[in-house]
């Protein structure tokens, strides 16, 4: 005869069986997710840019567009036509009559009142980010921000001149911190030296860090390689 409290306790029991095929299921599905939605991910970006770069052939006139000349479509020209274009103006502008031309377009541009105003501040901007004198955007910092006691990772984007720093009795750098997931958008701050810890993560990690909202972070840092941001060497 069976022992009504032990079955009343069998039947209370949760049901087990049934959570390894679900769990190992799931795990299979995420498991092939993080395979292919990267691999997706890029292959779409990818296409989406040389679809955006082919749309240059339409500023060739129509006789001499690759599909007119082609007996079928070659994708990816566009690139090509860009990269030629980009060359072939860096060699004029590199000699003395290319720069002349330049320095006359830009005295045109200048006399704009609006168009002036957007071709100098992105001017400046590309000049910041392809120099390779440049120190902006070249370190990640740590900064206790937008309070005591948080702690947000920003990019080092130069020193205020001017009278942002004349009119402040510390030595000041300029910072951008970004938003996550989009690091494109952001503030721009200024903050002194001695309260900034330059960390030794390279930018890339910074960015994957912020893209994932912190779920993917670089694994080589170690406790206590923080260190304050050098101080410009003082000039003669």
């Amino acid at each position: 005869m069976s022992d009504p409290v032990h079955a009343s306790h069998e039947a209370d029991a949760p049901v087990t069986h049934s959570r390894g095929p679900v769990a190992a299921l799931r795990r299979y599905l995420v498991a092939g997710l993080l395979v292919w939605a990267p691999l997706l991910l890029t292959w779409w970006i990818m296409v989406t840019l040389v679809d955006l770069m082919d749309r240059t052939l339409l500023l060739l006139p129509p006789e001499y567009r690759p599909d007119a000349l082609l007996p079928f479509h070659v994708p990816g020209l566009g690139v090509i036509l860009a990269l030629t274009v980009l060359l072939a103006t860096g060699i004029i502008a590199a000699n003395i009559l290319g720069r002349r031309l330049v320095a006359l377009w830009e005295s045109m541009l200048e006399r704009i009142p609006l168009v002036r105003s957007i071709y100098s501040a992105a001017k400046q901007l590309l000049q910041t980010f392809l120099s390779s004198d440049s120190k902006s955007f070249r370190k990640v910092l740590l900064i206790e921000y937008p309070s005591r006691g948080l702690w947000t990772l920003a990019f080092l984007a130069g020193e205020p001149v001017g009278e942002v720093q004349a009119k402040t009795a510390r030595d000041m750098l300029t910072v951008y911190v970004p938003t996550a997931p989009n690091p494109t958008s952001g503030y721009v701050i200024f903050i002194a030296r001695d309260d900034v810890i330059e960390l030794d993560m390279g930018v890339e990690d910074a960015m994957r860090m912020i893209i994932s909202l912190g779920m993917v972070a670089p694994g080589n840092g170690r406790a206590g390689r923080g260190k304050p941001v050098a101080a410009p060497p003082a000039k003669a």
